[in-house]
């Protein structure tokens, strides 16, 4: 059957009001009376057992992050960004190992503010890391004050965890270079280090896990650069493997499905990000054939990518914005395991394009599985 298209700026059909992330700009879009909740829909497309959309992140999730909990703790820039957070200049924040990050707002991302390096050497790791004990952080009131006056249960709970074992190997050791070549000449203390590392994202997690209701969580941890990864396949699997793989079935043993972020060409590990146990992936469509990847492993992970051929901030009439969607949606919906990550600034081409992504992706479902 065909779907309802409700034009911008309809008064007669129901609407929400949602904040774009990092941005936070309100946004009308329209709300949909669905068959079942946003949080059972996301649950079929992880699993990729029949769902009737794909789902929209902007609409169907709740996004809360770690940092906004350590922006209240320990005031708004030292706590990093975050979804709440809207940067106009640059700043320094310091993680909870004590690196100093840079948020560039111009980048609209943080990186290693320069001239840190809180270690010249990976083996004096132990003696130098301080780890914090998010036992003494109380984080309840900001929690609470969320789960009373926003959280809907019929959506899905989801948490960014943010900064993984490479990446805070490459923070402390104050570059990529410098990550690398520990990677090379210390492997036993470069494990120990990641190990560590993980059971501190495990705590984090933990943590987390009392404060919402997750269903999903992001863990972020970057292995390559645009033409290449970092690292072998055989050092992923001595170095960065066992670690990650025991922050995935931690966070499994309770229901909750994740997403790797990682940015770079990484698909000579897509063996080992399937064998990790991964739900989805999101990575950078202009370094990785994204579609190719669906083609040959989406029966076994997800994909979260961009729309196909869109450039956010771009005008585009409405038809062209149409057109992104359903192109997005024929490569990668396919039997599930598939959401588009959505920012656009724009109201108007916001409306399109969500209520495109909704009414096609029905229809596309609504065949696939023979209604």
């Amino acid at each position: 059957m065909q779907y309802d298209r409700p034009a911008f700026g309809d008064l007669t059909f129901p609407t929400q009001t949602i904040f774009t992330p990092y941005g936070n700009r309100e946004h009308t879009l329209p709300k949909f009376d669905t068959p079942i909740t946003p949080k059972e829909n996301f649950r079929r497309a992880a699993k990729r057992e029949n769902p009737l959309w794909v789902p929209n992140h902007l609409t169907d999730f709740h996004k809360r992050e770690f940092n906004e909990l350590a922006s209240h703790k320990l005031g708004t820039r030292q706590g990093g960004p975050n979804f709440r957070f809207v940067a106009k200049e640059d700043y320094t924040f310091i993680d909870p190992i004590g690196n100093s990050w840079t948020w560039v707002t111009s980048a609209g991302g943080a990186m290693l503010t320069p001239g840190t390096m809180l270690l010249e050497d990976i083996t004096e790791w132990e003696k130098v890391i301080k780890w914090q004990n998010y036992d003494e952080w109380n984080f309840e009131e900001v929690a609470q004050d969320f789960m009373k006056n926003e959280y809907n249960p019929e959506k899905v709970m989801h948490c960014n965890i943010f900064q993984g074992c490479t990446e805070m190997l490459v923070a402390v050791l104050g570059g990529y270079g410098e990550g690398m070549l520990a990677m090379a000449e210390e492997p036993e203390a470069v494990l120990d280090f990641h190990n560590a590392i993980a059971d501190m994202i495990i705590k984090r997690y933990d943590l987390l896990k009392k404060l919402y209701p997750l269903d999903y969580v992001t863990y972020h941890d970057d292995w390559g650069t645009e033409r290449a990864p970092f690292f072998s396949n055989a050092m992923l699997r001595e170095l960065v493997f066992e670690p990650t793989k025991r922050i995935v079935d931690h966070i499994h043993a309770d229901g909750v499905f994740v997403e790797l972020h990682s940015c770079g060409n990484i698909e000579l590990f897509m063996p080992e990000i399937v064998d990790m146990g991964f739900d989805f992936l999101q990575i950078q469509r202009r370094a990785v054939d994204i579609p190719a990847l669906k083609e040959q492993y989406g029966d076994k992970i997800g994909f979260n990518p961009t729309f196909e051929g869109y450039v956010t901030g771009t005008s585009y009439t409405e038809e062209e914005i149409k057109a992104a969607v359903r192109k997005t949606v024929d490569l990668y919906a396919k039997g599930g395991g598939f959401y588009p990550w959505i920012f656009e600034p724009n109201s108007e081409a916001l409306w399109t394009i969500c209520t495109e992504l909704y009414a096609y992706s029905r229809e596309f479902y609504d065949k696939e599985q023979g209604r």
